[in-house]
């Protein structure tokens, strides 16, 4: 990241630097995980539909996310390699870095939900919280109409805040409703573009009442000095991949 760039996410939390990827190249990265999607999704066990499955869509069934993209598609490993995102990844958290893990995050047109505030911090538990930070790539332009994320700049200067999970879904962890919350400021992304933020920044997205989709995927990157070592869910070590 430029110095102004640094600035504003060490104030704030987040930053987002458009044009990052080409159109053609997020329109790629579409191609492989819709397939990866539909094949994912015929496979998909009885017992895990409610996790993976976007539960705002009723009229069919449509995938809500997909987990470690950059282990299992040449693909996202191609965009977490790629030098134009790496510079501003160790421009923010400094040099050698590796992606702990990654997320494709769908979002379908018509009914696509919400996703409540948390912290990334809370998920991960890295030694360092200032040596991790989250490369949000937008694969589709992301809007309010279609579900951008918010944030609560500055958040990441107070502490992580215990979450809790909805009865029946443990692995959706939020912040809870008696929180006090900040005010929280809507990050809409170009396509192309890349929203980063800091670990302990609360953010949340809101539900897709468009007739387009919000695809993304989320790179979670630590610096090679850090580690998750308290982490609220498992994290599966051979996932690990160490980029520089």
């Amino acid at each position: 990241m430029a110095g102004i760039e640094k600035a504003v996410y060490e104030k704030t939390g987040h930053y987002t630097v458009p044009g990052v990827f080409t159109a053609a190249e997020m329109d790629a990265a579409i191609e492989d995980i819709g397939r990866w999607g539909e094949e994912f999704l015929r496979e998909l066990p009885a017992d895990q539909r409610r996790w993976y499955l976007d539960g705002g869509v009723k009229a069919r069934d449509v995938l809500r996310k997909l987990d470690n993209p950059h282990h299992h598609r040449e693909s996202i490993r191609g965009l977490a390699r790629d030098p134009r995102l790496l510079a501003l990844v160790e421009g923010a958290i400094g040099k050698g870095v590796s992606v702990y893990f990654s997320q494709i995050f769908f979002k379908p047109p018509e009914g696509g939900g919400p996703k409540p505030p948390h912290q990334d911090n809370f998920y991960f538990g890295p030694r360092d919280p200032e040596a991790l930070i989250t490369a949000w790539v937008a694969f589709d332009d992301a809007t309010v109409e279609n579900g951008c994320m918010f944030f609560g700049e500055g958040s990441h200067r107070g502490p992580v805040i215990p979450h809790v999970a909805p009865e029946g879904e443990p692995f959706n962890l939020q912040v809870p409703e008696k929180a006090p919350m900040p005010a929280m400021t809507p990050a809409p992304v170009p396509k192309g573009g890349v929203s980063f933020h800091h670990g302990g920044v609360l953010h949340q997205s809101g539900p897709n009442h468009s007739q387009r989709w919000r695809r993304a995927c989320a790179l979670h990157y630590v610096r090679n000095d850090n580690a998750f070592v308290n982490p609220a869910l498992p994290y599966d070590e051979k996932m690990f991949l160490r980029i520089t």
